[in-house]
């Protein structure tokens, strides 16, 4: 497994994400509510909302790739609320993710890493990026596709998936 084309793959769905959230704005406008409905808005009432879906897809990708790596992840502290706000989370954590090379994940085998989520015991790195962030960045980007999806925004499959990197 490459870390780096996995980096490239969630740069591209961060990006998805916000063009489905572009889609949700004209949906929002075309029937006369404000997307702040979208941006609180839950598929069970034990759920998260969209808002924060979108937040932990962002922090998802920037720590799994800050740990792979070694190096700092920005911090973001978790307070957008409107759509402008959560495009403007994506484009930061986008722009932080542009900042690594295929090369800042050559000793990703050999690192381990410490995560609350295991109770701060060390773990290799790359069992906690396939065991642990890359199911809970696709958990929480599907979540945010399905709350938009469930409340009638236009978006499909094709729309999930995005462009094949070869094709685009």
């Amino acid at each position: 497994m490459n870390p780096y084309k996995i980096l490239l793959e969630m740069k591209k769905m961060l990006r998805n994400l916000d063009a489905w959230m572009v889609k949700a704005k004209t949906h929002a406008e075309a029937k006369k509510f404000d997307t702040a409905v979208l941006a609180q808005s839950r598929l069970a009432p034990d759920m998260l909302p969209f808002a924060r879906q979108v937040q932990i897809s962002c922090d998802s990708a920037k720590f799994a790739f800050a740990r792979l790596s070694g190096k700092e992840a920005p911090s973001h502290p978790d307070t957008e609320a409107t759509f402008p706000e959560l495009h403007a989370r994506i484009a930061k954590v986008l722009e932080n993710l542009d900042s690594y090379a295929e090369a800042d994940f050559a000793t990703a085998r050999e690192r381990m890493v410490t995560v609350r989520a295991f109770g701060e015991k060390p773990v290799p790195a790359m069992d906690y990026f396939v065991e642990h962030a890359l199911p809970t960045f696709f958990f929480h980007v599907t979540t945010a596709y399905a709350l938009l999806r469930h409340h009638g925004v236009d978006v499909g499959k094709k729309d999930y998936l995005g462009p094949l990197t070869g094709a685009a």
